[in-house]
């Protein structure tokens, strides 16, 4: 059984490095790491980084890192791996010093083609800090495919990954953690609009509801389009507000989020895909919502 602490860190690449790096900082509200002219770090909470921005000619996703337990789940992520036939690459110690970490396994997902990486920390590492200016950012919340296999997706994540399914909306989303992560989700998987995969959204979460708020307005001041929200989704219980980044990518805040047991936690339930199970407020969805973002996929050798 494979155990994770976490979702890490979300590497994207953006088509205009500059522009990007001023509103992840500005707007989103993260603290700046390190950077040069094709590739920014920033955090949001107390890892090194939690953000990576790369120079790009197609926006999208590069690189999802879930944080495992310990060492001794490569073990199990490994044979997991090799009983389904499922492709996978260590990384050498030079990538893994660049990324600060003491190992990792990266592999594709075979059904959104998105690059996951398994990683521990680099040993003996101290937190970081993380200074809130604007928005107190409390973690780095999910991250989001669409894919036209969402089901397969599910079940490779189910039952390779050992990713536990918290609900479903319809057949439209699933909300999925890694194990035994108490949120409600770190990774969700909707059914793709067109017929290939695509980046859906990231997720801030945010530790004060008046974060919600203040960011709605700052995005008007700063002209970020409102595709969804403010509004709570029912099956979490958040309260959130999505907007877009400049190449026209879904980013969100959320505040609040249902925690589960890791022993006998409740079961998945399926709600039915109406408005109201999307959203309790009743926002209308913008036609640009999560519908920016290339999936970057990965080569393993």
């Amino acid at each position: 059984m494979i155990r994770y602490r976490k979702l890490g860190y979300v590497e994207l690449n953006v088509s205009d490095l500059a522009r990007s790096r001023r509103f992840y900082e500005e707007m989103v509200g993260l603290q700046p790491v390190d950077g040069d002219e094709r590739r920014a770090r920033f955090r949001c909470d107390g890892d090194p980084y939690s953000v990576v921005l790369h120079q790009h000619d197609a926006p999208g996703h590069r690189a999802s890192g879930f944080m495992l337990e310990d060492a001794s789940q490569f073990e199990n992520l490994h044979r997991r791996l090799r009983e389904a036939g499922t492709p996978w690459q260590e990384l050498d110690a030079a990538e893994c010093d660049d990324k600060q970490v003491a190992r990792a396994t990266r592999i594709t997902e075979p059904f959104t083609r998105a690059t996951l990486e398994f990683y521990v920390p680099a040993a003996g590492a101290r937190p970081a800090v993380f200074r809130p200016t604007h928005t107190k950012i409390q973690r780095l919340g999910h991250v989001v495919f669409s894919t036209p296999e969402r089901a397969e997706s599910v079940a490779f994540l189910r039952d390779v990954l050992n990713f536990r399914e918290s609900d479903s909306i319809g057949e439209g989303i699933t909300f999925t953690r890694p194990f035994p992560s108490p949120y409600h989700h770190g990774l969700g998987v909707a059914r793709a609009r067109g017929g290939r995969p695509l980046f859906h959204h990231l997720n801030f979460m945010v530790s004060e509801f008046d974060d919600i708020g203040k960011g709605l307005n700052r995005a008007g001041r700063q002209g970020a389009p409102i595709v969804f929200g403010p509004g709570r989704h029912p099956a979490s219980g958040s309260a959130f507000l999505y907007f877009l980044e400049p190449d026209g990518m879904t980013l969100e805040y959320s505040f609040g989020m249902e925690e589960f047991d890791e022993v006998n936690p409740r079961a998945a339930q399926v709600l039915q895909p109406t408005p109201e199970n999307f959203d309790t407020w009743g926002s209308p969805q913008d036609p640009r919502f999560a519908t920016v973002g290339e999936i970057q996929q990965a080569q393993i050798d």
